[in-house]
This record gives structure tokens, sequence and C-alpha cells, in this order.
């Protein structure tokens, strides 16, 4: 095997014994063969352009079952090639896993070029990301004809594309992609759920049983919620699931507790903790202990062998939790972690509704910089960075964030600038969308002609591929001297990093002192 595709590639290169995240190599053959066929279906959609919809649904669902630690299941990887091969009437439609095991293939180190390899694989992990994306999207009806084709589109040019120049300009089509898929996912959960509203959410338990819900997909914990409304449990989120509290479609399930734990990475302490099942709608999955396995259930693109899996919905039909719900009430209530409360809810319309209040502050000197710190949180003991860092901004400085990399600085005690909490959650890393719109939204406000005059610094996590659509995204906007860590991607050749330092100023995390100097002043 051959992975370099997250943050925590092996010595940050790549890994090739078995997965940092846990995945074996064959799981990881498996993986890399899902994406030829997506590849090969994209350039025969490209030759006729027929059946866009249908075809963009599957290879999406299909990509995002290969981001890092969502689906583990072998099984599941095999239908999910059965599936594409059908759409192209290939034979592998009928193969067996062992047939599929034992199939050549394409990997990764296919280019011997590295810098045609780095473009096209930056190309194919972005799409990776948008596809997670577009997949939410999709399961709460929003699509469009256009975003699919032109994502059909540059997934067939990363297949067919071998100069540096157009793998360059492919790069950042994935990154204007990116940016309208991002805007669509926004207008499917604030048209669905309403917009965020600034939220207490609670962190202690109540003492009735529980089920805890990771991941990120709204539709499922909606249908979760609306299964067990009166069946006498609690449901509490987890990770990156933690912003579902700021929506009023689901504020308004009285039995929605509050969240329970923190990053993806913690896992294995807090599904131990919480004694009741535990749902997994999307990555991030942790292969889980022994010690609470029989308590994991996956759903949708998430998937983990020997862990029980709820079907997908069979045409408007909600999905059926009922074995959640059945082996929660036999279930003692969730063990106490902490106490107290977290407050989020500050997505663009929030912020747009206190422009006034922002822009006095602003020209007043009370707030001095915006620092974005969205992103990724991860294990690797060099992300206490981003704690450290949190600590030593100055007090008149505000922390922009979306993602699981606000754990490292959410629970902070970091005061306040008037109304404003200085750490402002606008959700999900899917909901990254918002900080680039408030971004946009001050420029116009402050009336400058470059968003890079703003008083917005960029210092941002990535650990997985949703990270990287995000940071093309800012990309193609025209945003620069953003740093990310805690390391460069190992998936950037030398001339290819050159290239993004040169072009956009991107950099790379040092220490607190110095890049508290570089950012701040």
């Amino acid at each position: 095997m051959f992975c370099f595709q997250c943050q925590e590639a092996a010595r940050n290169v790549g890994c090739t014994i078995k997965g940092v995240c846990g995945k074996t190599p064959e799981t990881s053959d498996l993986q890399d063969v899902l994406i030829q066929f997506c590849q090969e279906a994209a350039v025969r959609w490209k030759a006729d352009r027929q059946g866009t919809r249908e075809i963009a649904q599957e290879i999406t669902r299909a990509l995002f079952m290969t981001i890092t630690n969502a689906n583990f299941d072998n099984q599941a990887l095999a239908k999910a090639i059965q599936q594409i091969a059908h759409r192209m009437d290939h034979p592998a439609q009928d193969w067996t896993l062992e047939q599929f095991l034992r199939m050549p293939h394409a990997g990764i180190l296919e280019d011997a070029d590295e810098d045609v390899r780095s473009l096209r694989q930056l190309a194919v992990i972005g799409l990776k990301g948008l596809s997670a994306y577009l997949h939410h999207a999709a399961m709460l009806g929003y699509e469009q004809e256009n975003i699919y084709a032109n994502f059909l589109s540059l997934l067939a040019d990363t297949e067919t594309l071998h100069e540096v120049p157009l793998l360059q300009r492919l790069v950042l089509d994935v990154g204007s992609l990116g940016v309208q898929g991002m805007a669509l996912l926004d207008k499917a959960n604030t048209e669905t759920y309403g917009d965020p509203e600034v939220t207490k959410v609670r962190l202690g338990v109540g003492n009735r049983p529980g089920i805890l819900v990771s991941g990120h997909d709204l539709r499922d914990l909606e249908e979760l919620l609306e299964q067990t409304s009166d069946k006498g449990i609690d449901i509490y989120t987890h990770s990156e699931m933690l912003p579902a509290h700021y929506y009023p479609r689901l504020k308004r399930f009285t039995h929605l507790y509050g969240n329970y734990g923190s990053s993806w990475w913690e896992q294995e302490r807090d599904f131990e903790q919480f004694n009741g099942p535990v749902l997994l709608t999307t990555n991030c999955l942790v292969p889980p202990k022994s010690s609470y396995k029989e308590r994991v259930f996956t759903t949708g693109a998430a998937g983990f062998e020997g862990c029980r899996h709820i079907p997908d919905r069979e045409g408007s039909k909600p999905k059926d939790f009922s074995p959640i719900i059945e082996m929660a009430l036999r279930c003692p209530p969730p063990k106490p972690l902490e106490d107290g409360n977290l407050v989020g809810g500050f997505a663009h319309r929030t912020l747009e509704s206190a422009a006034p209040q922002i822009l006095q502050a602003v020209t007043s000197g009370a707030i001095t910089k915006f620092v974005v710190m969205a992103g990724c949180d991860g294990r690797m003991k060099n992300r206490t960075y981003y704690t450290d860092f949190a600590k030593s901004l100055p007090g008149n400085t505000i922390i922009l964030t979306a993602g699981c990399a606000k754990y490292r600085y959410n629970k902070l005690d970091l005061g306040s600038i008037g109304a404003f909490p200085r750490v402002l959650d606008a959700g999900q890393c899917n909901d990254s969308y918002s900080l680039a719109l408030i971004a946009v939204k001050l420029k116009e406000a402050l009336g400058l002609d470059d968003i890079n005059k703003l008083p917005i610094v960029y210092n941002i996590a990535w650990y997985e591929q949703k990270a990287v659509i995000v940071l093309l995204a800012l990309l193609a906007l025209g945003v620069k001297n953003i740093r990310i860590g805690p390391t460069l991607p190992a998936f950037l050749s030398p001339n290819v990093s050159r290239i993004l330092v040169e072009t956009f100023g991107l950099g790379s995390i040092q220490d607190v002192e110095h890049d508290m100097a570089a950012l701040i002043g």
C-alpha cells in the first residue's frame, strides 16, 4: 500500500505497511481500485455526458467512502466498486472481493514525475473533500446539474491530464468548484434547518439512557431525533455534530440534550465512558476497541467490519434506527465527563446581522485582528501548538473557527470583546463557507478592493481531505499568506510547494512566538 492523503502519513511521506488511521493494506488497495473506477467512469461520462445526476451521485458517495477514517469495511468497498462497474457495464460488476484484491491497479506512485503526481493527487484529494459536501447537500435534496457536470469533468481530467501547467489550472478549478459546492451545502443546511443561532450547549449528562451521534450528517440526526422523541432517551452530539445544536429546526427537540466528549481522536475515551450506543454518520471513525465495539453503529459512507450498519433510505422513507433505540433502552445513562457549556452559532448571517457592532469594534481598535483557526484536529502531540497559540493571542483579537480544530481552544476561558466571545464558532468543517463569506462581506463593508487588506489572518490546522478542499477554495478566492499545520501535506512535492509559496504565500507553522510575530505583529 501507499497512502499519503492525511496529515498523519507515516514520516510525513506515506503509509506503506498499515495506515496510521488503522486501515489495512487490503482496504487501502480496495480504495485505490474504487478511485480508479470512479475516474474511468468520469472519463466515459465526459465522452457522452449522459446520466449526469445518477453517475455523480454514485461517484460522490464512493469517493466519500475513501476519505480518511470513513470506511474500513472491505465488503462495502467491494460493493461500491461493483456499482460503479455496473454503471460502465464493466465485467467487474460481478467480481468477488477476492478478485478485486488480486486486481492490478494504478496506485498513487504510478506517476514517475513527482510534480505531476503531486498536482494530480492534490486535485483528487480536493475532489474527495468536495464529494463529501455534495453528498451531504444531496441527502437534503439540494443538487445542481452544473456542479455535478463540472465535478465529473474535473475528475476525468485527473485521469487524462499529464502536463504540469494544465494540472496547475486543474487544481485551481477544483478550488473554484469547492466554493460553489460549499455554498450549495450552506443553502441546503440553512433552508432545511434554519440559520444557526447563538446557542449555549450543555456539556454535562442527564439521568436517562442516551445515544451518542458523531460524524457530520444532519439528516441522520434529525431522523434519529424524530424516532426517539417519546422513548425516554436523550440524544447527545459528539465532535463535529456539536453545531447541530445551533439549528432552530433541531433545537425544537427537547431531548437533544447536549454535547458529550471532545474531538474525534478522543473517541476511545468518550465512547467507552458513554455507556450507550454510538452512531457514526460519516467520518471520523477510529477503529473501535473490543470493549465498546458492539455498541458502535455506522451508516451512510461510514463502515467498519463487525459493526452493525444502518441501511440507506429506501425512496422517501427515513432510515430505520430501531436497533440503536432498542439497545439504548437497555443501557445505563452516560458517565459524566465534564460540566459547563459551550457557546456557538456564529455563522455568516449571525455575524452579518451584527455588522454595525463589529465595524464599530474594528474602527475603534477594540478588535485589531480576526484570526481564522478553522480545520481539523488530530492525535499528534504537536497540535498543542494551537492551544498555545490561542492562549497567546492578544485580548483584542477574535478567533473565527469551524471544524473540530476548535476543540483545541473552545473550552478555554479567553473572555470576550463587548458582546462577542473571543472564539466565534461557525459550525462544522462543512460550514467553512461561512468563514469565507464573512471575509467577503467584511471587505465590502470596509470598502476594500482586496480581500488580503482585511484585518484577517489564517492559521489553519488540517488533517483530512475536506480541509484540503477548503484550502483550495480559499486560494481560488484569492486569499494569500495562509499558514497551515502541523505539517505541510506529504503529497506536495518540493516544486509544487514552491509554486504555492511564491504564488499564494502559503506557509507552514513554526513555533508560537515566531508565528505570533508574523501574523499578529
